[in-house]
């Protein structure tokens, strides 16, 4: 395991505003996070508001100027890095007593950190002289925790310019928030999800702070948000035949996650883990030749020796039980905890009332949704403005968005230029399609159903920001949407930066009184779930395609039930009974896979 920065966690990325500001709120304390770059406009909204907040001369950066997506992203993380700079130098400077940030700073440190003992041990000294020393030394130690950005890979719209010739590429959403990042004087990383993008990944090398200097240092390092290690591996060698070191793998729960689920064919993390674990040498060796031979290559310093990579794991984690085994039993160097941060007002953007009714929610107010006009499923919240807001949009019988951003405007079915499939421009026309065709009255009934559960992504993410700011949205379209995992569903209440640390680490528990499996067996159900509900999609004549994926996905799933029912007593932390039940609830799921009605049977040979 690599050494660990000043703690064990990180806070992922969550929607576009919920955590757009994070690292103004809790980098001080040495916790890292992440933030979303591909809404500008929503990011110069924020960089004004922190300006007048924090005394900053603020320049508007318009539409008008060249380049002004790539100057805005830049800006406000110029921003954000001097402000928290600041902020360290304020908390370092203050004296040890009570209440003080300072304190708070170690406070929140796990008690695995050399430095939380150091300070533990300053606490019991007499002698004031040698306590000044300590408390010197304590200062010198720390740390901010680091400011990373997030783009969606493959959210990736072409602009156009006033006479309606495509921009060159460098101008695309995904290019421009890169380049906004690259141009910026942060020394952090830069976290790539929702898949490969060549156009984005061939664009990397143009910016010299991703390679290494004559020591080996990167100041930008990447990271790949992956479903599964063959995705690492791939992935990891495309971008070392650049020259490009990927200095971590971010493994996500394909179900048990906030915002969008990109289901893998039936892995399970647990078995995903393993295989990172027991290749993990095998896997940075392989990139490393590589991306040596490709800095020799282009004639730049290769790396001496070889760098750090490291594996974190995030999606479901939900007790320090937990969190402890993934960093001990896989040598993890690092968990993520998202959703049940959004029920911390002190870290992320969540207007009072969506806060209010999370705090309060039931466990089936949490769900998996077509809301995405992406076509992947979508984790969602009942209870937001932003369903009702679509709810009335269809009694009114104007189902679908007005669209001004479209940033996830991808389809042409339609129109020349793409439109977003949540927009009110192509529900109408699909719908209008749809009731023209051929199909049966139920047949048609059910398509019009699943399309109008499509919803606007880029206003109901972001808008949350803004009004906890008390800053006016555009066009008044004030419907918040949220995106929490399932896992949020066993947290109640509203709780400050500490009791959520302390959770994390066990030095307190703030699950509500709802029953919760282990995290392994809660991404099961869901899996299974997801598992039936893909069989009943299914019509006849399948072809071999989908045959083969779901016979993958059955034998995936099976396969998981055996190796977590062999890991079962590898957990220690917990008592027997919690391992007793953990093998029932297996068995249990076992059962409801075999006795499925499964169509391929028949040519299972």
């Amino acid at each position: 395991m690599i050494q660990k920065t000043s703690h064990t966690f990180h806070i992922p990325v969550m929607g576009l505003g919920f955590t757009i500001d994070t690292p103004l709120k809790v980098a001080r304390f040495g916790i890292s996070s992440v933030i979303s770059i591909i809404e500008h406009e929503l990011i110069e909204k924020m960089r004004k508001f922190h300006c007048h907040e924090n005394g900053e001369t603020y320049h508007p950066i318009t539409e008008k100027e060249e380049d002004y997506r790539a100057k805005r992203i830049t800006e406000y993380l110029n921003l954000l890095d001097r402000l928290i700079k600041k902020q360290v130098e304020k908390l370092r400077a203050e004296p040890f007593e009570e209440g003080s940030e300072i304190v708070k700073y170690f406070e929140l440190l796990p008690e695995t950190s050399s430095v939380k003992q150091l300070y533990i041990g300053m606490l019991q000294l007499e002698d004031s002289s040698v306590k000044e020393q300590i408390q010197e030394q304590l200062r010198r130690s720390i740390v901010a925790g680091s400011i990373d950005v997030n783009v969606m890979a493959k959210v990736d719209k072409t602009h156009y310019d006033e006479n309606g010739e495509m921009l060159p590429k460098e101008f695309s959403d995904a290019l421009s928030s890169f380049r906004g990042y690259a141009l910026s004087n942060l020394t952090s990383s830069i976290v790539f999800s929702a898949g490969y993008n060549p156009r984005l990944y061939g664009y990397i090398d143009a910016f010299n702070d991703f390679f290494p200097d004559e020591k080996g240092f990167l100041k930008k390092k990447i990271i790949l948000k992956v479903s599964d290690y063959r995705s690492a591996l791939t992935q990891g060698k495309i971008l070392a035949k650049k020259g490009l070191w990927v200095s971590e793998f971010r493994i996500e729960s394909g179900l048990n996650c906030g915002g969008h689920a990109f289901a893998t064919d039936g892995l399970l993390l647990g078995p995903i883990m393993e295989e990172f674990k027991q290749n993990r040498a095998t896997l940075q060796n392989e990139v490393f030749d590589i991306c040596n031979q490709a800095l020799v290559s282009r004639e730049m310093t290769p790396f001496a020796s070889l760098p750090a990579m490291k594996i974190t794991v995030q999606g479901g984690i939900g007790t320090a039980n937990e969190d402890t085994f993934l960093l001990e039993h896989y040598d993890v160097d690092g968990t993520g905890w998202a959703s049940p941060f959004l029920l911390v007002p002190e870290a992320t953007n969540v207007d009072n009332d969506t806060l209010q009714k999370m705090a309060n929610a039931q466990k089936d107010d949490y769900f998996l949704s077509n809301a995405s006009p992406l076509g992947v499923p979508f984790n969602n919240f009942r209870l937001t403005t932003g369903e009702s807001q679509r709810l009335m949009r269809i009694d009114k019988n104007r189902p679908g968005s007005p669209c001004y951003k479209k940033f996830l405007s991808t389809n042409t079915e339609f129109t020349k230029e793409p439109i977003c499939e949540s927009s009110r421009e192509y529900i109408n026309a699909k719908i209008k399609q749809i009731e023209s065709s051929d199909m049966t009255a139920e047949q048609k009934s059910e398509k019009i159903n699943f399309l109008i559960q499509r919803d606007c992504l880029c206003e109901g993410l972001g808008v949350s920001a803004l009004l906890k700011h008390d800053i006016n949205p555009a066009h008044k379209l004030t419907a918040v949407t949220i995106c929490p995992g399932p896992n949020l569903a066993y947290f109640s209440g509203i709780f400050s930066l500490k009791q959520m640390v302390d959770h994390i680490y066990g030095r307190t528990n703030i699950l509500n009184s709802l029953k919760r499996p282990n995290m392994f067996i809660n991404e099961l159900v869901l899996y299974v779930d997801y598992y039936k509900n893909q069989l009943n999609k299914q019509v006849e004549n399948l072809s071999m395609a989908q045959i083969r994926t779901l016979k993958a996905f059955h034998t995936n799933l099976l396969s998981g039930i055996d190796y977590y029912k062999s890991l079962a007593s590898s957990f220690k932390n917990e008592t027997e009974r919690y391992i007793e039940e953990m093998k029932e609830e297996l068995s249990a799921l076992e059962h409801t896979i075999l006795t499925l009605n499964l169509p391929f049977e028949v040519v299972a040979k």
